[in-house]
């Protein structure tokens, strides 16, 4: 176990992404208790556009709101969206990805075409189109961005499943009268977990940019709900006169996604023999 862990820490990429991920989890788990005010309630007009200070770490909006307080519960909203989304894509994508590959024949090639179609389709003109059919919120925010990135995990686990539908193990399944959904699910979604490990850390990183880009253009996460993009989407016109409105968040988004693709990263490194030869 230490040999492990002592290989684990010359991983800087992994070591760091982890540090930034756990920091950035924790703050929006504890955020109640971390932000020194309410990030919609506490609105005083009086302190409205207050550059940083003692009292105001991180400035005030133009509402008199604590950016900092905001910065913080927005964390919440971002890795909310990051996790639920992705959850959604990776299972939507490993079902039928592992189906194409282990059964082949009419199903892959419908699973196939349809994933190229998807692949096609930039994934925010298709955000971008589904939050338009349903309208802004919260959910349809969740909703939108769990079906815009399943095709990517979908065609890493038909391409796993391919090489592995033809080892022993497999096989051996076979022979023992094993289902073929007990052995696509018990025997070869554990042996190709790696890599939809790390396109799924990756792709929380992703979402979590699709979330602010749609909250942006307003059609993400509505006012006074504190979010990282709805933050520098309030803060346009005051990007001259109050920058710290604007910096803050968009420093908080480019943490949040360096962290998680550092992660994701180091997470390749070692799960990927041939990488972790390489750079070792």
């Amino acid at each position: 176990m230490s040999l492990v862990f002592r290989k684990l820490m010359t991983r800087t990429n992994l070591v760091l992404g982890g540090a930034i991920s756990t920091i950035i989890i924790l703050i929006a788990v504890f955020a109640p208790f971390l932000a020194p005010f309410h990030p919609v309630d506490d609105a005083d007009l009086m302190v409205s556009d207050e550059p940083p200070s003692m009292e105001y770490l991180f400035g005030t909006d133009n509402q008199g709101r604590d950016v900092l307080s905001r910065v913080i519960y927005g964390a919440r909203i971002s890795l909310s969206v990051g996790l639920i989304s992705q959850l959604f894509n990776t299972i939507i994508g490993v079902v039928l990805g592992l189906s194409a590959g282990f059964f082949g024949k009419w199903w892959d090639d419908l699973v196939m075409g349809l994933t190229n179609i998807m692949l096609s389709i930039p994934s925010l003109i298709f955000a971008l189109a589904v939050m338009a059919l349903m309208g802004p919120g919260l959910f349809n925010v969740f909703l939108a961005l769990g079906l815009t990135n399943w095709s990517y995990t979908c065609r890493i686990t038909r391409s796993q499943t391919l090489t592995a539908r033809n080892q022993d193990y497999v096989k051996a399944a076979t022979a023992l009268g094993y289902s073929k959904i007990r052995i696509m699910f018990t025997q070869v979604l554990p042996n190709i977990a790696g890599p939809i490990l790390v396109i799924a850390t990756l792709g929380v990183a992703g979402a979590i940019l699709l979330e602010a880009s749609l909250s942006f253009l307003g059609l993400g996460v509505q006012p006074p709900t504190p979010s990282w993009g709805g933050m520098l989407s309030a803060a346009r016109e005051q990007l001259f006169t109050a920058p710290w409105i604007s910096i803050f968040p968009g420093v908080a988004i480019f943490i949040t996604v360096l962290g998680l693709n550092l992660l994701g990263d180091g997470l390749r490194d070692i799960l990927d023999p041939h990488t972790s030869t390489q750079r070792g």
